[in-house]
């Protein structure tokens, strides 16, 4: 199925806030349609920061249709399984993924955090992206929103995109007047959850024969859980990398104090955590330690791991995406994968506008909302029992766990994963792609015009 892609289409001309995966993603779909947009992003520039990322099937015909898959395909390596070790690496079981693959057609992916952002950032023309522009404020007059930056320069457009993080100065703005006018939901003015903090890294070694994994077909993903309310992943990647992560659970009274903590990926080490476990065995081969000296140190970042589902994601010509609107726990991807999912969607909806007035654009927000907040909700809580089957370190946690690993049945599995993998959104405007899996899909969510 195509649509038409002709001038004779609204363009509302759109302020896209922050240069990160949903805000790239949504770029990219607009510039295929002609819509007039700008990003605004307060970096000055992007670092290649972050660690491992996977995706699954559920994404993968969205990235298919322009152009994405077989590019990120080549800087990929699939993996069937997370193992799960003890401290001494003691196997203690595994968790198949092989059952997404059959299902929805597509192996699951895992690559290099920074290798999937330059494929989308080099898609967006250069004159299309402005650095160093801190967003302090937003109104709309005049039939057009407005932000103010930090450098004294003010914009305008039609509409107004929040693709700037958790902690987003575009939702504050709406929340405030939304707030004042006393139309803002209580919840949505609670702090974020925050259960984790985790160092993370990409290791290259300089002798990669030392890894033997590094020269299998498959990815080799390892969970270490150590007992203490710590545990680390080690993963390996194309281009003789391995990824590493720690991660430590914060007791119950301990998670109070904070949510005050603002999070963002900084080249912050902690030394005296790593220096803990340098002597520790890796799953992989050798010692953590080895892994920690093959990585550029202002390339590991410490993050506070933030959990919120906001409820509100749109008022008047201000929109929300990405992790602007819910901050997922990272275990399985979920997060960037529902980024990319919220772009293809808001940009649909925004395709089937029948005019660039703010009564159809406040419908293409209602339509958005309608087809993403209730998939968002349940993914959201997915992620977080997703990452007590991971990481959690108390008592009922290890529980849910070892019932996961040993008692789990292939039927029970089976059916949550084609209930959640038959939801594929696509683009509009494209041709479809074809269902190469064994598992039901559901009709795309088009808005004709």
């Amino acid at each position: 199925m195509s649509l038409d892609t002709s001038d004779a289409k609204p363009k509302p001309e759109v302020l896209i806030i922050g240069a990160g995966i949903a805000g790239l993603t949504l770029a990219i779909l607009l510039e295929q349609i002609n819509v007039p947009y700008h990003i605004f992003e307060r970096a000055a520039e992007v670092k290649s920061l972050g660690s491992a990322m996977s995706f699954t099937g559920s994404i993968f015909p969205a990235l298919e249709q322009i152009g994405i898959y077989e590019e990120l395909k080549q800087v990929s390596k699939a993996y069937p399984c997370v193992e799960f070790y003890n401290a001494r690496i003691k196997k203690m079981g595994s968790f198949s993924v092989e059952e997404s693959h059959i299902t929805s057609g597509y192996e699951a992916l895992i690559f290099c955090r920074p290798r999937f952002y330059e494929i989308l950032h080099k898609r967006i023309p250069e004159h299309k992206i402005s650095f160093k522009k801190k967003v302090l404020r937003t109104e709309e007059k005049e039939g057009k929103v407005h932000i103010h930056c930090s450098d004294n320069t003010a914009y305008s457009g039609d509409i107004l995109v929040g693709a700037d993080g958790a902690y987003s100065g575009v939702r504050q703005s709406m929340y405030k007047l939304m707030d004042e006018k006393g139309i803002l939901p209580k919840v949505d003015l609670e702090d974020f959850r925050i259960n984790y903090t985790t160092i993370v890294g990409v290791a290259t070694p300089s002798n990669p024969e030392k890894y033997p994994k590094l020269k299998e077909e498959y990815s080799s993903f390892n969970q270490v859980l150590y007992g203490d309310g710590s545990n680390c992943y080690v993963i390996t990647l194309p281009d003789n990398q391995i990824s590493w992560g720690f991660g430590v659970q914060f007791s119950e009274s301990s998670m109070k104090d904070m949510n005050s903590k603002n999070s963002e990926w900084a080249p912050e080490v902690m030394d005296t955590t790593l220096d803990r476990y340098r002597n520790f065995p890796c799953p992989v081969g050798g010692t953590m330690g080895e892994l920690f000296d093959a990585t550029p140190r202002h390339l590991i970042s410490k993050v506070f791991i933030e959990e919120k589902m906001f409820k509100t994601c749109y008022n008047s010509r201000s929109v929300l995406i990405g992790d602007a609107w819910h901050k997922f726990h990272p275990a399985g991807g979920a997060g960037a994968q529902h980024a990319i999912q919220d772009a293809v969607s808001l940009a649909n909806c925004l395709y089937s506008m029948k005019d660039g007035s703010l009564k159809s654009i406040s419908s293409a927000f209602g339509e958005y909302y309608k087809q993403r907040y209730d998939r968002n909700v349940a993914k959201f809580n997915d992620s977080a029992d997703l990452a007590k089957i991971l990481n959690g370190q108390r008592i009922m946690e290890r529980l849910i766990r070892s019932f996961v690993l040993k008692l789990l049945t292939h039927w029970t599995l089976r059916s949550k994963i084609r209930k959640e993998f038959a939801y594929r959104p696509q683009i509009a405007w494209l041709s479809l792609i074809e269902n190469r899996g064994n598992g039901p899909v559901l009709p795309q969510e088009f808005r004709d015009s």
